[in-house]
């Protein structure tokens, strides 16, 4: 082999190098929403109670429409997210929403029905995937897998950083964790998915939702603290009365 040819091999092998952990994590992304029933949320009508409120969401290619209904012993309140924006109704009556608090109502809609899903939705053009390897957890090996936001699309909260772990077998997603801005620094959080259910197809899980018991732990470090018994249980996330169109 001459030295021109070796220098273009050294070339693409430096390229595949620095170009896999991106591949491997879309690659990863893309097994673990086709078993997670992605095709079929497309097009999708998903309602569920979830703490006390029910929520209802349509998809069709794009377009969706996500509702929160929340009835108390006075008012009936009924939030709809949709790509066109932000409404509320009160007792059936539109009511005006101050800028500010339809971004916080937006946000807090949204938050149930993408994390109702997951890992439905990591496609989307303002979401950045980082394979960080293997690591094994209960015995089991998981691809380990960093999503960050841009800004632009990435939401209120887009400096909210994740961690997926999915199955190297099943890819499914087993575990996730996440760090998010508080009033007096970074909050961690990670999810153990128990109770899997497909219901016409779409898998669901509901989350044991654990906290560091160390203040200075890190995100990336979360799946080694569960492991060592370093998380408590702050509560259950449970969806009920599923039901899929």
């Amino acid at each position: 082999m001459n030295f021109f040819k070796q220098i273009v091999l050294i070339c693409s092998v430096v390229s595949m190098l620095l170009g896999c952990k991106s591949n491997d994590a879309q690659y990863i992304i893309d097994r673990a929403i086709k078993v997670s029933g992605g095709s079929l949320i497309d097009s999708s009508s998903i309602n569920f109670n979830f703490r006390d409120r029910h929520y209802i969401a349509k998809r069709n290619k794009g377009d969706f429409l996500y509702g929160r209904l929340t009835v108390n012993l006075t008012d009936s309140i009924l939030d709809i997210l949709t790509n066109a924006g932000f409404e509320r109704f009160v007792n059936n009556s539109p009511v005006n929403t101050p800028d500010s608090m339809a971004v916080k109502y937006s946000s807090s809609v949204n938050s149930v029905h993408y994390f109702s899903i997951l890992p439905y939705g990591l496609n989307d053009s303002a979401v950045n995937k980082n394979y960080l390897g293997k690591v094994t957890i209960k015995n089991k090996l998981y691809h380990k897998i960093k999503i960050t936001f841009n800004e632009e699309g990435g939401g209120e909260d887009f400096e909210d950083e994740f961690i997926y772990w999915v199955d190297v077998k099943t890819f499914k997603v087993d575990y996730l964790a996440y760090s998010y801005a508080e009033d007096d620094g970074m909050g961690l959080r990670f999810r153990e998915a128990y109770n899997e259910r497909y219901i016409k197809g779409i898998r669901f899980v509901d989350y044991i939702n654990f906290k560091p018991f160390d203040k200075n732990a890190r995100l990336l470090s979360l799946d080694s603290l569960y492991e060592a018994g370093g998380l408590k249980e702050l509560s259950r996330i449970k969806l009920d009365q599923i039901k899929v169109e």
